[in-house]
């Protein structure tokens, strides 16, 4: 499949955000990435649903939500009525993993599992065929602007080979300090899903950069 861009709002100016929510519907992004915070898993608070609920409204492509939140089965019907098509958990906040799964399934959007740096992906064996998408944080999540950690490269590695044998299309998806630098060794890995903030919104100009990052090619060896 071809790759997929997923600009994320929490670097958009938000005094404009309709403003930048109509520059994604027209550019070549797939997605839209959004990052929920809760200041108690990770450092920081992003927005809640008040801020979903009004960019939903004007929003054209998929929203793929990345719930950074403790015990996020709270949330998960609430975050599909404001019109989450993605719903992404962190393994390390999720006490029973199946269930919220599950939860996330019956409401009818797409599951997720995100894993911190230090996270292995080997953690993931026993849920890998029930999930659709599998998030690999490239860097602690809580704050954009980060540097790409290289242990991604490997862990993406690793996560493509274990899909290879039990779910095949799963999405894979790297976010934090993914640019034009490094998009191509992510998708020679195996990565396929990709969130660009500060890449994309602080290009001087971000359509264009987004048509950039899309259209990266690399000549696979495998599938």
């Amino acid at each position: 499949m071809k790759h997929l861009i997923a600009p994320s709002i929490l670097s958009a100016d938000f005094a404009n955000l309709q403003r930048d929510i109509e520059m994604i519907n027209q550019s070549e992004a797939d997605w839209f990435h959004v990052d929920v915070m809760d200041g108690v898993f990770v450092p920081n608070i992003s927005f809640g649903f008040p801020v979903i609920n009004a960019a939903k409204k004007h929003a054209k492509k998929p929203f793929d939500v990345h719930l950074m939140i403790v015990d996020p089965d709270r949330y998960i019907a609430e975050f599909a009525k404001a019109g989450a098509n993605v719903i992404t958990v962190h393994y390390e906040a999720c006490t029973h993993l199946h269930r919220t799964i599950q939860l996330i399934k019956s409401v009818g959007c797409k599951a997720g599992v995100a894993l911190n740096p230090h996270t292995p992906v080997s953690l993931l064996k026993d849920i890998l065929q029930d999930i659709d998408l599998a998030l690999v944080m490239s860097v602690n999540p809580g704050f954009g602007g980060q540097q790409f950690i290289p242990q991604t490269l490997t862990k993406v590695r690793e996560l493509k080979q274990m899909a290879l044998q039990v779910n095949p299309n799963l999405l894979i998806e790297v976010d934090g300090g993914v640019g034009i630098h490094n998009i191509g060794s992510l998708i020679e890995a195996g990565a396929n899903v990709f969130v660009a903030g500060n890449a994309v919104f602080a290009a001087p100009s971000p359509t264009q950069m987004i048509a950039e990052l899309k259209q990266v090619n690399i000549n696979l060896q495998h599938s």
